[in-house]
């Protein structure tokens, strides 16, 4: 039976990913969109971004352009919704 006070995860992500897209995010922030790999980096690092985050911008590909946190979290192989129709 599922526990009625445990947040719900879309299909195709889990908890840990839905956190990890949420440090990204937080990170990032919803001005620096579309961006590369090297202003999303520079943008981390105008706060006080993790460790864990830092790492997974510099594995992003070099001359690929993201437009939203979705973009990068799919880049770095984190479960993303499933789109529904």
């Amino acid at each position: 039976m599922t526990d009625p006070h445990q947040p719900a995860t879309p299909p195709g992500t889990d908890q840990r990913d839905i956190e990890h897209r949420a440090a990204l995010a937080e990170a990032l922030g919803k001005e620096v969109w579309p961006a590369d790999r090297d202003q999303l980096i520079a943008k981390a690092q105008e706060g006080t971004p993790t460790d864990r985050v830092l790492s997974d911008l510099r594995r992003l590909p070099a001359g690929q352009q993201f437009d939203n946190v979705q973009d990068v979290a799919q880049a770095l192989g984190l479960g993303t919704e499933q789109q529904r129709f």
